[in-house]
């Protein structure tokens, strides 16, 4: 099962970014080419009925599988930066981490009025930053579909904070 593959491959680094923080480390996955195939197979069987127009990819892992999402879905991809990081004009948004606050971008061009977004990011924990993607969906008139996520942090309750957006969301791993 795929869920425990990830368990076996993600690594726990204790004290990152932060004392008292166990950072779940993907990078392992992005070494093992046949499990990554296998994540993005997951990922498209688990979305298959959501009629996805675009994926949004979060700053920074959540493009390392939302791109390839994207192509097995035949579907453009958007990258939500933080702020400054993107050159053309765009719309903000201000929203909440663990320890402190942070502005995400996006491209203004980006999303067209309709647009069914399905928001991808390696990891959940609060939602905050999934949030603040959606929001930025929502604010350029797409209608949110669903989130997906390689690892959801399910004592942090994150799948609360965003059940306000979309009721659709998909962890193929819950520590």
């Amino acid at each position: 099962m795929i869920a425990e593959k990830i368990k076996s491959s993600v690594r726990d680094i204790p004290d990152f970014p932060k004392p008292g923080i166990v950072f779940k480390d993907i990078t392992p996955l992005l070494i093992d080419f046949k499990l990554r195939e296998e994540l993005i197979d997951a990922f498209a069987e688990k979305l298959k009925d959501l009629k996805i127009d675009i994926v949004i990819g979060v700053e920074s892992r959540g493009f390392l599988f939302g791109i390839p999402l994207a192509n097995r879905l035949s579907v453009p991809f958007v990258p939500v930066r933080k702020a400054g990081k993107l050159p053309y004009s765009t719309y903000k948004v201000s929203y909440d981490l663990e320890y402190g606050q942070a502005v995400m971008e996006i491209h203004s061009d980006a999303i067209q009025h309709g647009s069914r977004v399905l928001v991808h990011d390696d990891l959940l924990a609060t939602g905050g930053t999934a949030a603040a993607a959606a929001q930025l969906a929502q604010k350029m008139g797409g209608e949110l579909v669903g989130f997906a996520f390689i690892i959801e942090l399910g004592f942090l309750n994150g799948r609360q904070n965003l059940l306000q957006y979309s009721p659709n969301l998909i962890s193929l791993a819950t520590y």
